[in-house]
């Protein structure tokens, strides 16, 4: 029995990314063992909960895995931790159809209660219809209490008490009105200029909610039965996998190293000279686009990578991970091991989940990415993607004798991606 909840909200862009981060470092200031999670495909929040606790964030995803996988990867994960946290998506019911795969679906299929965070600007007593609407529109699952966000003064927030007190439901308290308290960019990196200011987002979150969130009351009050964990035992391979992490690649999923089960071993393709030596080199998203520079000059690796390429080793490599294997990126000399280039220039979002469906193996993942492949020699495509709605989606997934590569950010945890190659 210990604390387990999912940080919900009515909608996107209430702040569940800074309530989220200040209870987790105010907790680990307390020495306090968190497991933070995310739900869904989101590989940019999880990093952010590792700065802030210092643990891998792991996500929750029904689209990606089935249930049983989401309840395992909780209790294991959650096995040595005192307070689990999960920083829900969008608002609290919305999912990839409907219900399935919300918030809500997430806090339901785990069984761990919801603290709702509710944006109170522009707004008063009219939040109990709110208040009363989401915690009883789905009577299975239980909302343990309020914090409402961006409020003006005290007074204000005794009108938000007083909804509460309206509808019967408990409030854990506030987070004030304060517009320097705003979510570092998305889409900077993890550069050292930008972690400097994620930490310091992440200390005046922690501030303001030690400051105005009774967290003793909130862990009290989701205190949990949390699931046994099933260990699998499994011989380990005798395979070293080159995992590429550093600011321009870092898009992983932690789960997706831990299922490979083999020796893994990290490398910078922006610092390093060498590849390691290796029998899967594994190029994950993330932003090469802001270090086209640097990964231009680095012409070791570029070279070590192509070669590498050509001998016949095993590379898989995910959006970023696929725009470094192209020629340039607007006009930035990449690898070259497709005859293909990438631009930002007419850069438009091109997001969803997707199923991918291979000859002989199937795997789920999400696209997410602003970039355009060029493609001039009319290169074809080893798998068909598909959208939530099983429609057939243009992108394509490359393949040049066993390397691997396409913009969808694939999840394996489940699975097991050596089948790509047999």
């Amino acid at each position: 029995m210990k604390p387990a909840f999912l940080i919900a909200a009515t909608s996107s862009g209430c702040g569940k990314t800074t309530l989220s981060l200040g209870l987790m470092r105010a907790l680990t200031r307390r020495d306090v063992r968190v497991q933070p999670f995310k739900c869904g495909p989101d590989y940019i929040d999880t990093q952010y909960h590792r700065i802030a606790t210092g643990k891998d964030s792991i996500n929750l995803d029904l689209f990606m895995s089935s249930e049983k996988h989401v309840k395992d990867l909780f209790g294991r994960f959650s096995e040595s931790a005192y307070v689990s946290i999960i920083e829900g998506a969008m608002g609290m019911f919305d999912g990839f159809h409907g219900m399935k795969g919300s918030a809500a679906d997430v806090a339901h299929t785990l069984d761990v209660p919801v603290v709702l965070l509710i944006n109170a600007a522009s707004t008063s007593f009219s939040v109990a219809a709110t208040i009363y609407g989401f915690t009883r529109f789905c009577p299975d699952i239980k909302v343990a209490g309020v914090i409402f966000n961006r409020v003006s003064s005290s007074n204000h927030f005794a009108f938000l008490q007083d909804a509460c007190k309206a509808t019967g439901v408990m409030c854990f308290g506030y987070i004030r009105k304060n517009e320097s308290l705003q979510t570092p960019s998305r889409h900077l990196g993890l550069s050292l200029d930008s972690l400097s200011g994620i930490e310091r987002f992440i200390d005046a979150a922690a501030a303001e909610v030690e400051n105005t969130v009774d967290i003793d009351c909130l862990l009290e009050a989701t205190v949990v039965d949390c699931p046994a964990c099933s260990h699998v035992s499994s011989e380990k391979r005798k395979l070293t996998v080159a995992v590429a992490r550093d600011e321009a690649f870092n898009f992983i999923y932690p789960a997706n190293l831990k299922r490979l089960n083999a020796d893994i071993v990290f490398f910078s393709p922006l610092h390093d000279k060498v590849l390691p030596e290796a029998d899967l080199v594994y190029l994950p998203g993330g932003y090469p686009e802001l270090y086209a520079d640097a990964l231009e000059d680095n012409r070791e690796m570029r070279t070590a990578i192509k070669d590498f390429a050509e001998k016949g080793g095993k590379i898989l490599a995910e959006c970023g991970g696929m725009i470094y294997l192209t020629e340039e990126i607007d006009g930035k000399k990449m690898c070259g091991v497709f005859p293909l280039m990438t631009s930002m220039k007419k850069a438009r979002l091109k997001l969803g989940y997707r199923k991918v469906k291979f000859d002989n193996f199937e795997i789920s993942g999400h696209e997410f990415h602003y970039s355009d492949i060029i493609d001039a020699t009319g290169l074809p495509s080893v798998a068909q993607q598909y959208n939530i709605r099983g429609e057939k989606v243009a992108t394509p997934v490359y393949k040049y004798k066993n390397v691997f590569a396409g913009y969808t950010h694939l999840y394996w945890a489940e699975t097991d991606i050596f089948k790509l190659w047999e």
